[in-house]
């Protein structure tokens, strides 16, 4: 892994992770692509580039807790409170639950998901997928224009969306969002929600996971600036990326990221095939 790559990476990362567009599919896709310009096997993907994984989402999590830090601090304050008639407690009471169901229906998927990082056309098939998803959504909201409020039902299904998209190429984002409106939510509020049920996500995989599994000795030795760089990268796109994207949704259908999906999904797939 170079610094290029790592920059690469960031910025892939931090515009991905909140679009809905799938940032595991786009971090799976512009390293193998890297690596096939490269001329590096495929199959060949470190410990390295696995931490540097982590520390992308680690910089898209502090991104997201920057920009909504008013929010969460309200929500932190009302579960204190304990008050079940106050907006924030609901929601942060549909928070832990969702992340409880999502880690419920992803942690199986894990070993699954890990295959697939080297099967991009398998990645890209279900970029299809998540294309269509959001096509199929969209038209669903502008036929049902009644806009709820998340809600128990609701969280559980969105957070379902959450932890399916542990497989590279369904993106987080997009089934979360085209859940929420599927289920009647408002494009704007179902975002936003998604985005803050992101946290505790991103927040076991970029600190947890490395706690329990890496190898402090082989981590001494990576490149240490390509990683931090990457990481800074990501981190200040992601920020930048959150706040405009939540503006673009207030405002406009989400289809343009679902056509965008499709033909990267079919691109992918083509390109990737028998790779």
């Amino acid at each position: 892994m170079d610094l290029i790559q790592s920059i690469l990476m960031g910025l892939v990362q931090g515009l991905s992770e909140f679009l809905p567009i799938s940032s595991s599919a786009h971090l799976v896709l512009t390293s193998n692509f890297y690596k096939v310009f490269k001329g590096i096997e495929i199959v060949s993907e470190s410990n390295q580039e696995i931490f540097l994984d982590i520390m992308l989402h680690l910089g898209t999590l502090i991104a997201v807790l920057i920009f909504f830090r008013k929010e969460i601090w309200e929500i932190i304050k009302a579960l204190k409170s304990g008050n079940k008639e106050d907006k924030n407690f609901k929601t942060g009471m549909f928070i832990i639950l969702g992340t409880v169901v999502s880690v419920l229906v992803a942690f199986p998927l894990k070993d699954v998901a890990s295959a697939l990082v080297f099967k991009p056309s398998i990645v890209g098939v279900l970029l299809i997928f998540t294309g269509s998803l959001l096509l199929f959504s969209e038209n669903y909201a502008k036929k049902n224009p009644e806009k709820k409020r998340i809600n128990f039902k609701n969280s559980i299904l969105i957070a379902i969306a959450q932890g399916l998209a542990a497989l590279p190429g369904f993106s987080r984002s997009g089934l979360t969002i085209a859940t929420g409106l599927l289920s009647g939510v408002g494009r704007a509020e179902a975002a936003k929600y998604s985005f803050l049920l992101s946290i505790p996500i991103i927040l076991g995989a970029s600190m947890l996971y490395p706690l329990i599994t890496l190898d402090i000795k082989e981590v001494v030795t990576y490149n240490w600036t390509a990683i931090i760089i990457g990481s800074i990268v990501s981190g200040i796109s992601g920020y930048l990326c959150i706040k405009y994207f939540l503006k673009f949704v207030s405002r406009f259908s989400l289809s343009i990221f679902g056509y965008y999906c499709l033909m990267m999904g079919i691109f992918t797939v083509l390109f990737f095939m028998g790779k």
